[in-house]
């Protein structure tokens, strides 16, 4: 695997907010300090800063086209939350439950607040000082990922429109409640980030659920119904199919069948209308696919000239 695919492999690694690899939230923590400078790595990384970074982070990390992308959606999610939760639905947005039929179902809204479910990495919170890191040539490790969630606060960001959308949805009297698979024992540098972004304090447990919290493990499933069980689930947000239904990141599909499955009948009708995707090409669960399953028999295309040369060979 050449050094870009290690970078990225490495990120849905120690980020499991948003991917279902292994994992990488509020009475106000302390101030966040400034973060001391990075000491050099023991293995010299293979980026300085005058070298071109890889192509995925320079777009969701550094583009204007990924900022305006995401404002367009929490824009969005905003607007349809707000509007949704004034008509008072009887029932929940679809979202995925455990044992559900085709493992998506709505759970009753009678007598509760509502309330919008959030990813947090790269869908509120961005982690450029991990991706930084690991975009350099640096090796992942559990001992990396436990240092960035302790110390690295001072080096997220919002999510463009994330603290405009957040701040909308509270304003509404509409609780937004984080469900990531960054591990629990992260819950401490989880709520520092949340509050460094921008994006208000957040309790373990209450509006903060993380991987560990019951025993479905990365499949977020069982933590939207414990949600859902308190909540009037509105609406969902995320940058990965998982943050959505488990289903959708069903190992057995192929790349093709699950991007059909996604994006076909009526799943197809949740996008803008329940669902919110925010674009992430840095890292996630679509990091798999041979030349062939992506681009199946009647993608490929060859100039006229190079076909006529290569048959006459």
């Amino acid at each position: 695997m050449n050094w870009t695919g290690h970078s990225l492999m490495a990120s849905a690694a120690l980020l499991g907010g948003c991917a279902a690899a292994p994992p990488l939230a509020d009475a106000p923590p302390p101030p966040v300090a400034a973060a001391a400078p990075v000491a050099a790595s023991s293995a010299r990384p293979i980026l300085g800063l005058d070298d071109p970074a890889p192509d995925p982070e320079r777009w969701t990390y550094g583009s204007g086209e990924a900022a305006g992308a995401s404002i367009q959606t929490w824009r969005a999610l905003a607007d349809y939350a707000i509007a949704a939760a004034a008509k008072k639905p009887a029932r929940s947005v679809p979202l995925g439950l455990p044992g559900a039929l085709g493992g998506i179902g709505t759970v009753s809204c009678a007598g509760k607040q509502p309330a919008v479910i959030l990813d947090a990495d790269e869908t509120a919170i961005l982690n450029r000082g991990l991706q930084f890191w690991l975009a350099s040539g640096n090796p992942p490790s559990r001992e990396t990922s436990d240092q960035w969630t302790s110390t690295g606060a001072a080096q997220t960001a919002p999510v463009p429109g994330a603290v405009t959308g957040v701040r909308r949805l509270k304003e509404a009297g509409i609780a937004v409640i984080y469900n990531t698979n960054r591990p629990s024992r992260a819950a401490p540098g989880t709520i520092r980030a949340i509050e460094a972004a921008g994006l208000g304090t957040t309790v373990h447990k209450q509006d903060l659920f993380l991987l560990g919290d019951d025993a479905l493990g990365g499949d977020k499933d069982g933590r939207r119904a414990t949600i859902a069980e308190r909540y009037c689930v509105v609406a969902l947000g995320g940058d990965n199919l998982g943050d959505f239904a488990s289903m959708l990141n069903d190992r057995t599909m192929g790349v093709q069948q699950r991007r059909e499955r996604a994006a076909r009948g009526e799943l197809a009708q949740l996008w803008g209308n329940g669902w919110f995707l925010i674009p992430n090409a840095s890292y996630g669960y679509w990091q798999k696919g041979t030349m062939g399953e992506v681009f199946p028999p009647d993608a490929r295309w060859a100039p006229p000239a190079a076909v006529s040369t290569n048959e006459d060979k």
